[in-house]
């Protein structure tokens, strides 16, 4: 066992990449929640997300255009979620269900051809002055351009849901979807625009894995990434910035096994795999026992 031999500065630095993914997808799964749509399919999304843009970038040389053609896939699959819930009135659970399946088998299909292919270059940025700061600067300032895309989209979204009169009209869609009908605004339309927003982050999230993390393409990549995120949603209380500390909350655990595992700490693979999951369940345990605003109790309405 050498546990002196873990830098913590590079775990540190690892934890952001790491939480980059689950950021991405979960701040989208809160922005469909809070129009008072629950999208199970996130996973699913996601791992559509993966594929198309490790395709779209394997074939072009480009990792943002395998990036933006992520987004498309992931808002694409979102909208027929959307159609299906909001004009067909179908379960939101179970539609969300099969959304997931559906992305996984239609992932599965495409990836054959790319099994264990590399990924197009995507270099770390080093931001200048900043990036040459002792401890802070490999920590915050020497990721690739996606960490910081989805620090921005995080605080974009922060910044819609609390200062702009759309986040208003989303929360009240969201809050009382028949008092926001009865203001004159369309439920459909709001909640549409919402889940097609989600499906985009979580599409950016899986590319992320396979164009960044990993990067290639494998089956399964996701590895239950998309049901983290819906349980981050729920430990942040539908708040973005408590939403970001649950992301990089697993993303340290995810690290930190990682790292034991490396230093050869004497533990079982399987219990080091389990210890994300495991952390997220103890998380939304204390979050719904403390009673948390809006933890665990939120209601999803059908639209008019």
């Amino acid at each position: 066992m050498e546990l002196g031999s873990i830098n913590p500065i590079l775990l540190l630095a690892s934890l952001m990449v790491a939480a980059t993914p689950i950021m991405l997808a979960a701040i989208g799964e809160l922005v469909v929640e809070r129009s008072g749509v629950l999208n199970l399919g996130v996973e699913g999304m996601m791992i559509v997300g993966s594929v198309l843009g490790f395709v779209a970038a394997t074939g072009t040389s480009s990792a943002w255009l395998g990036f933006i053609v992520a987004a498309l896939g992931g808002a694409g699959l979102a909208l027929l979620f959307g159609l299906l819930t909001q004009f067909f009135l179908s379960n939101q659970v179970a539609t969300g269900l099969a959304l997931t399946l559906f992305g996984l088998g239609l992932a599965s299909l495409m990836g054959q051809g790319y099994l264990g292919v590399k990924a197009p270059s995507f270099p770390d940025w080093h931001i200048p002055i900043l990036g040459d700061i002792p401890v802070i600067g490999p920590i915050v300032f020497q990721h690739d351009p996606m960490v910081y895309v989805g620090l921005l989209i995080v605080g974009g979204v922060w910044w819609f849901l609390n200062k702009t009169r759309g986040g208003l009209i989303l929360r009240a869609v969201g809050e009382n979807h028949e008092a926001a009908h009865a203001l004159g605004y369309s439920v459909r339309r709001v909640r549409m625009l919402a889940i097609m927003f989600g499906g985009a982050c979580a599409g950016l999230g899986g590319a992320y894995l396979s164009l960044v993390r990993v990067p290639t393409y494998a089956e399964g990549l996701t590895a239950g990434a998309g049901w983290i995120a819906l349980a981050i949603v729920v430990f942040a209380s539908w708040k973005p910035g408590r939403l970001l500390l649950g992301a990089y909350l697993f993303g340290g655990v995810t690290v930190l096994q990682l790292n034991l595992q490396a230093a050869g700490v004497a533990i079982p693979v399987e219990y080091l795999s389990m210890s994300p999951y495991i952390a997220t369940i103890l998380v939304l345990v204390i979050m719904s026992a403390g009673g948390a605003p809006g933890s665990l109790g939120k209601t999803f309405h059908a639209s008019r």
